[in-house]
């Protein structure tokens, strides 16, 4: 990377460059770091559209799925228009529209055993956005194993649970010492069994999205060994502290 920004560097991203904790040095990591986005729903749209609009070198768009009618009212990358097309091929195209110095790499399948050490080894944090335990907790086993920095995010109804580990540190907690693992159904924190409110996908993809780019840059309190719980019905914020086991 050049030591100095360019002049249409400087003038994109002026409102971050101002912030004494980013800086030039701050958005250089921005620009050198490499994020997955895990399902790109109700959680992976905000938050790979607030991450590519910072600024981040590479994102990885994980997602098999097609555009359905109902995805539309808190999925924001997607419009009436993109119903029945694919959600990384669509996403890929207005990230590019709206940051086209980001580099955009789909994978249109689902993450499974078979393929995900191989796609993860190519990326330093992941953003989990899956909307089943089944995919969480095959991602926060491998992000342990490759020691990878992940972000998880849940929502169902009005409410929303974010974690973040760093797994280069021996000390953090997973998810599974918070979940356990035989007491999860399906229907757990499901918003299509549930339902869930656009605006609740929205504030957590978000947030994931923010918790990202803090890691990457190194500023500001995390999450470690830690969940936020967010009701936003009640506007009531949380921290609950839970142990490695």
């Amino acid at each position: 990377m050049k030591k100095s920004l360019n002049k249409s560097q400087i003038e994109r991203f002026s409102r971050q460059l101002v912030l004494k904790d980013i800086g030039a040095k701050g958005q250089k990591k921005i620009f050198s770091s490499r994020i997955l986005i895990v399902g790109i729903g109700g959680l992976g749209c905000p938050a790979a559209e607030n991450l590519v609009r910072a600024g981040i070198g590479t994102i990885g768009l994980i997602d098999n799925d097609v555009v359905n009618l109902s995805n539309i009212h808190r999925q924001s990358l997607f419009n009436s228009k993109d119903v029945m097309k694919s959600k990384v091929r669509v996403a890929a195209k207005k990230l590019k529209e709206i940051n086209p110095q980001t580099k955009i790499k789909i994978y249109k399948s689902w993450l499974n055993e078979k393929n995900i050490e191989k796609i993860f080894k190519n990326y330093d944090l992941v953003i989990d956005g899956s909307d089943n335990f089944k995919t969480k907790f095959l991602v926060n086993d491998y992000c342990i194993k490759l020691k990878k920095l992940l972000i998880t995010g849940a929502i169902s109804k009005f409410d929303g649970h974010i974690f973040t580990f760093n797994f280069k540190d021996k000390k953090t907690a997973s998810l599974k010492n918070f979940y356990q693992e035989n007491r999860i159904s399906d229907n757990t924190l499901n918003c299509e069994f549930d339902g869930v409110l656009g605006t609740t996908a929205s504030i957590v993809g978000t947030t994931q999205a923010n918790e990202a780019l803090k890691m990457i840059i190194g500023i500001g309190q995390n999450l470690k060994n830690q969940i936020l719980i967010i009701d936003l019905l009640n506007l009531k914020f949380r921290k609950v502290r839970f142990k490695k086991r």
